[in-house]
């Protein structure tokens, strides 16, 4: 097959987006196929130069001897000092990207956050007429959006973390305290990889927190805070994976904790009982169903230490693809290699539409 695989882009996920791409071109490289890797955002250089033979040259053949890598930086990339090294140019899609697109058999969208993760991509992809691996536009849409696809799952009786939405510029602290309280989560409202997320623990912390926040999003969402064990709940052609636990070495499991090595010990098989896995299973595929998610997903729970109830945070329609990410661990825990399941992902891909 000859595979488009799309990374990078405009979204504070874009290191960890390119991460994973590098890792996914190189298992399918191994597995035979031929592939080529792009960034989304920037596109193809000099594409008003190239014919169609230099478009088709772009896929590399497995006896290429050509490998990808990218190190994720402990900090979240400076997407303006992107922006402004292309001249400032905003359009999400580069040139030549849905040139090249139309070229391959299959995309495989490694692109997290922005518009990887919330439709627009895979809309995009829909009009052109181009199978791709995932999750369609509008399932997307919903699981990104943190206010739309909780009020989805308190629709389904699936028990989510109470939360309100909070606007700066109208909203005060008044409406905090009176319906969630401190200790509070604040996150950006469709924001992944847990950027602009704090924990905050009294009123002195708030400005610190609202400000990191909508550096990325104009509005919040406020959680309350729940204590417990955190888990996460792969999903792959409709079977919930053996479950993970994540445990942060310091702090909670933040942008630096998911992608620094030993930040974070997980385990995998998670120590639950047989009622406790087949609970939180079913949680799992619950989430996936009501947001009409493709053939792989992963939601990530917390088990209260009160009540002792799985509480869904969130859904991940493109979860992180790198072999150490969390749904190839939990793939490699049933046998499935992570070239096997790159493969499997890309093979499943669909046009949507």
């Amino acid at each position: 097959m000859k595979i488009v695989v799309l990374a990078g882009g405009i979204s504070p996920e874009r290191d960890v987006s390119l991460c994973s791409a590098s890792l996914i071109s190189n298992a399918l490289l191994s597995k035979g196929h031929q592939v080529a890797f792009v960034d989304v955002y920037e596109g193809i250089p000099d594409f008003e130069k190239k014919t169609e033979a230099d478009l088709t040259a772009l896929f590399e053949k497995p006896d290429s001897g050509k490998t990808f890598s990218y190190s994720i930086s402990a900090k979240e990339p400076d997407l303006e000092a992107l922006i402004a090294s292309h001249g400032g140019r905003r359009e999400l899609i580069g040139p030549g990207v849905l040139d090249l697109c139309r070229k391959a058999d299959a995309v495989f969208i490694a692109c997290h956050g922005g518009m990887g993760e919330n439709g627009r991509l895979q809309a995009a992809l829909d009009c052109i007429h181009v199978p791709y691996t995932g999750s369609g536009y509008l399932s997307c849409a919903l699981a990104m959006d943190k206010h739309l696809s909780k009020t989805l799952l308190r629709h389904f009786s699936i028990p989510t973390v109470d939360w309100i939405l909070f606007d700066p510029e109208k909203d005060t602290l008044d409406v905090v305290y009176e319906k969630i309280g401190f200790p509070c989560v604040v996150k950006p409202i469709g924001c992944g990889s847990s950027c602009g997320v704090s924990i905050v623990h009294d009123e002195s912390e708030w400005e610190a927190a609202i400000t990191y926040s909508t550096k990325y999003e104009k509005t919040c969402l406020i959680e309350k805070m729940v204590k417990g064990r955190e888990f996460s709940i792969g999903i792959l052609d409709g079977q919930a994976l053996p479950i993970i636990e994540i445990i942060p070495k310091q702090g909670f499991y933040d942008y630096k904790n998911k992608y620094q090595a030993n930040s974070t010990e997980e385990i995998c098989p998670a120590a639950l009982s047989e009622e406790k896995t087949k609970e939180a299973q079913g949680y799992a595929l619950a989430v996936h169903r009501a947001l009409g998610l493709g053939n792989y997903s992963r939601v990530d729970f917390i088990l209260s230490e009160e009540d002792d109830t799985f509480y869904a945070l969130e859904a991940n329609n493109l979860p992180g693809m790198t072999p150490n990410s969390l749904l190839p661990q939990e793939a490699r825990a049933i046998g499935i290699s992570y070239e096997d399941l790159c493969e499997k992902l890309v093979l499943s891909a669909s046009i949507k539409d």
